[in-house]
């Protein structure tokens, strides 16, 4: 039934040697291919793209790959309801929906990820009035340990949809979500230069008014890059960039010439500060309007690591200002900007903006250098601010014992992972790390 085969993350950080594949082909096979491997005492991880820095996703003995439970199952105009098999890439699901006169809410920066990953590990994207994607789930099939097939949904168990609609794979296979989707919109981005202490200065007022706003600060530098989209229903305003625009500024500029400024700076890590001086100097201003799915996510293709934590929306300040102080002091030199986006508060379990608006800062390093001293210091600053969550996709430090009292609900959400998984057949490392 299965093959063997040497599986690593997209970002390098996580691998697994020899473990058995087996690519189902709808919810009955995984049924299945979970009864067998529980009764003969194996453990199962499904996966999806692999875009996950931590190892949520790391195969221990049996690895399903999801990527032919794929799709769109059934959808409701009316309603919004869309149907969606787990396999599903972003990439793949958003244009879909925009057939259908639907979208997404809202949408993270990247799309490489299936559905089934982004909402087991609580992507999120920006914007005050938008939960993460896991709150727009209104209905989640699984595949338990014992190979029973189960629906949490508004006629069954809809207590429990907060729970699986952001489980980390601890709870079960999930096989199908359905979504609460709207009618398809575009949104009207508009990129502009400026400075953090300007940002910071106004940082509650232009949260407040904009649909989704986010930033991007140069470490060593006051430059900062600011995003501001709005969301437009009249399709006759689209305006996409010209084509050579998109490929200069977002093929050439934003990744080629990303990744051959990563490798210099790598062979000289002593021209960084004087590179990202030139590099947020070098920013223009840009307006476009487009679907909403094209505007919320970016082609990527320069590979890094990442880590990404959830604070009070209150905070966002006082944690940048003592960033900026530790990259002045240029105790490590870093090439990458920092992100810095925020979302409404929601009720899924797990979620990192559970019952509260949050402010997230994300932290990357490039792959071929070292991340550890500039993630130490980061985790180190993050440690005097109260109920900190970490992004579960992206690295951290924090064990069980310190994520307890940060989640509400996540005494509620082990004791259910006890009743479905009493035997730990999905468990992995990293679970047994932060569920204990």
């Amino acid at each position: 039934m299965a093959d063997k085969q040497r599986w690593a993350n997209w970002a390098g950080t996580v691998t697994a040697d020899a473990v058995d594949v087996y690519a189902p082909r709808d919810t009955a096979d995984v049924a299945e291919a979970v009864a067998l491997a529980a009764c003969t005492g194996r453990k199962v991880k499904p996966i999806g793209s692999g875009h996950s820095f931590t190892a949520v996703g790391q195969p221990v003995d049996l690895q399903l790959q999801m990527q032919r439970v794929s799709g769109v199952v059934a959808h409701d105009v009316s309603t919004g309801r869309v149907r969606v098999r787990a396999g599903t890439p972003l990439h793949v699901l958003n244009p879909a929906l925009e057939r259908l006169g639907l979208a997404m809410p809202n949408l993270g920066d990247i799309d490489r990820q299936t559905i089934s990953g982004a909402l087991s590990t609580g992507t999120h994207g920006t914007g005050l009035r938008f939960t993460g994607l896991s709150g727009f789930v209104v209905g989640v099939e699984m595949v338990l340990a014992d190979g029973s097939i189960v629906r949490y949904d508004d006629a069954h168990r809809p207590d429990l949809v907060p729970a699986a609609a952001l489980g980390l794979g601890a709870l079960g296979v999930v096989t199908e979500y359905e979504l609460q989707c709207v009618p398809a919109f575009l949104l009207k981005a508009h990129e502009a230069p400026s400075t953090l202490d300007a940002v910071l200065g106004s940082l509650d007022e232009t949260v407040d008014a904009a649909d989704h706003f986010e930033f991007y600060w140069f470490p060593h530098t006051d430059r900062v890059l600011t995003k501001t989209s709005t969301r437009i229903s009249d399709p006759g305003q689209r305006a996409p960039l010209p084509r050579w625009r998109e490929v200069l500024d977002d093929q050439l500029l934003s990744n080629t010439l990303f990744e051959g400024i990563n490798r210099l700076t790598t062979a000289v890590p002593q021209a960084i500060p004087r590179v990202n001086q030139v590099s947020g100097r070098a920013l223009s201003e840009r307006t476009y309007t487009d679907s909403s799915y094209k505007i919320f996510a970016t082609q990527r293709t320069v590979r890094f690591r990442e880590s990404e934590f959830a604070v009070p929306r209150a905070v966002v300040p006082e944690l940048l200002a003592e960033l900026k102080a530790y990259c002045d002091r240029r105790d490590e030199l870093v090439a990458f900007p920092v992100e810095v986006r925020f979302a409404a508060a929601d009720d899924r379990w797990l979620s990192t903006a559970f019952g509260r608006e949050t402010g997230y800062v994300a932290i990357h390093q490039y792959h071929r250098r070292d991340h550890r001293a500039y993630f130490d210091a980061f985790w180190s600053m993050l440690r005097s601010i109260e109920g900190a969550r970490p992004h579960w996709g992206k690295m951290h430090d924090l064990t069980a014992a310190d994520l307890r009292p940060r989640y509400e609900r996540y005494d509620d959400f082990v004791a259910l992972r006890d009743e479905l998984d009493p035997e730990r057949v999905f468990e992995n490392p990293y679970l047994a790390t932060v569920l204990g």
